[in-house]
């Protein structure tokens, strides 16, 4: 698809029905609702969504807030699939708040310059540091068996995503033109699955939870894995420049509620998962193994410098594309809100940094799940434990990416078990180790027990 198609896209996506009423505007019963746009099934924004809807958190805060004003204060959650409606919706004033990825943020700011209406990066909900949060994958019969073989392939994304700036990335690495060289399909996550599915696609980019849930299913393997750009990628929260200025203290109760979230994701993931999978249908594993305690994304309301620093990096390749101009991150970015939802303990967030990645066993009628230090030591107990697995997570062992241990490639180097996401990853490994060699997982069981 060439420049000019990408553009009509992105702004048919951006021009939708204007439904609903937002503006966090009193009504003639003195009833003030707040709009929050968010996105149910990219499951790293469900701190500031799905699961923030489902503990009603917000909703509590806003009553307190009420009782205090003499004001009845009303929430109205709006779900999409992806960034882009709900940037045009907010540019509208239709929305209040929203939550999406990296690159739909830079969108969502140049927007709103753009149309007048402008607005704020006002924390975030998950990232993951080396990118793993995007994923390219492929159909389960495929040849296909690394970045470089999409020369001259079909690949579907979602334009203007975080997914999108991911494949453009790795195929620039890869020496491919992502504009020339490969024939992109700009569609949205649940028809280019379909596309894969049915041969129209040979591979497909995408963000959360796409990646997993096709793997999951046995629909897809993975043939790229974002981390190994090692440049982070996240979602993040926006609300309207107008409406933080006129309602900064209910945007402040939103980002306490977001917290308190955040708080509970961390302090029970299991539980955390199960709500969201019911919410989403989601499979509970399939969101833990984004959202678990040791999942690809980290959750963490502050707005970390190396992920500002990454949205810069960003900038260019939305103007390559032609789909922004120029944008101010650093007027974009405002931390002023959740520094003072968050309290005296900003700092020491903002300095923390992501626990070491681990493999986990989660057995079949169990609220928690079994970290161990080694993807051998989780295979043992795997073994032995044959028939109640209900799901086995292990790291990449180059990138860290939390995967699936029964989806994973898995290489023996000597006594040595280690996994991998793509198989690109792990030929690289035993190219560079004389004597290992890639095995299938029911061998890495027999050899770990």
């Amino acid at each position: 698809m060439k420049r000019t198609a990408l553009n009509a896209a992105l702004a048919a996506l951006l021009v939708l029905p204007l439904a609903g009423c937002g503006g966090a505007s009193a009504d003639d019963s003195g009833t003030v609702t707040v709009t929050i746009g968010y996105q149910s099934k990219t499951i790293n924004t469900v701190t500031a969504g799905t699961l923030l809807r489902s503990l009603g958190y917000f909703e509590r805060e806003l009553a307190e807030r009420g009782k205090r004003e003499g004001v009845t204060y009303k929430v109205k959650w709006q779900d999409y699939a992806t960034g882009a409606p709900i940037t045009a919706q907010m540019t509208a004033g239709k929305i209040d708040i929203g939550s999406m990825g990296d690159f739909p943020l830079l969108i969502n700011a140049a927007r709103g310059t753009q149309l007048n209406r402008p607005t704020k990066l006002v924390s975030v909900t998950g990232y993951n540091l080396r990118g793993g949060l995007n994923t390219v994958v492929t159909g389960t019969g495929s040849n296909l068996s690394s970045i470089k073989d999409l020369r001259g392939k079909k690949v579907s994304t979602s334009v203007g995503s975080a997914a999108d700036g991911t494949l453009v990335r790795a195929l620039r690495q890869a020496g491919i033109d992502p504009e020339d060289d490969i024939r992109k399909l700009n569609q949205q996550p649940a028809v280019g699955a379909s596309a894969l599915q049915a041969g129209s696609a040979d591979a497909l980019s995408q963000f959360v939870a796409w990646p997993g849930l096709l793997a999951f299913q046995g629909r897809a393997r993975a043939l790229y894995d974002g981390a190994e750009l090692n440049l982070p990628t996240f979602h993040g929260v926006t609300a309207r420049e107008d409406f933080a200025k006129k309602r900064p203290g209910v945007l402040e109760d939103f980002l306490r509620a977001q917290a308190k979230a955040t708080d509970y994701l961390n302090k029970r993931p299991v539980a955390a998962a199960e709500s969201v999978a019911k919410a989403t249908g989601l499979p509970p594993e399939v969101v833990y193994l984004y959202n678990g305690a040791h999942g690809i994304a980290t959750f963490d309301t502050t707005v970390k410098p190396a992920l500002v620093a990454a949205l810069k990096k960003d900038v260019p390749v939305l103007k390559s594309a032609k789909l922004v101009g120029d944008v101010d991150v650093d007027r974009f970015v405002d931390e002023r809100y959740v520094k003072k939802a968050y309290g005296d303990g900003y700092a020491t967030a903002l300095a923390a940094t992501p626990k070491p990645p681990r493999s986990e066993l989660w057995l079949k009628g169990e609220d928690r799940t079994r970290p161990f230090a080694t993807p051998a030591e989780m295979l043992r107990q795997a073994a032995a434990r044959q028939g109640r697995v209900r799901a086995a997570y292990v790291p990449d062992a180059t990138t860290g990416t939390p995967w699936f241990a029964d989806k994973a490639v898995w290489v023996a180097d000597g006594t040595k078990l280690l996994p991998f996401v793509t198989p690109a990853t792990a030929a690289a490994y035993t190219t560079a180790h004389p004597g290992a060699r890639t095995i299938s997982y029911n061998q890495a069981l027999k050899q770990a027990s």
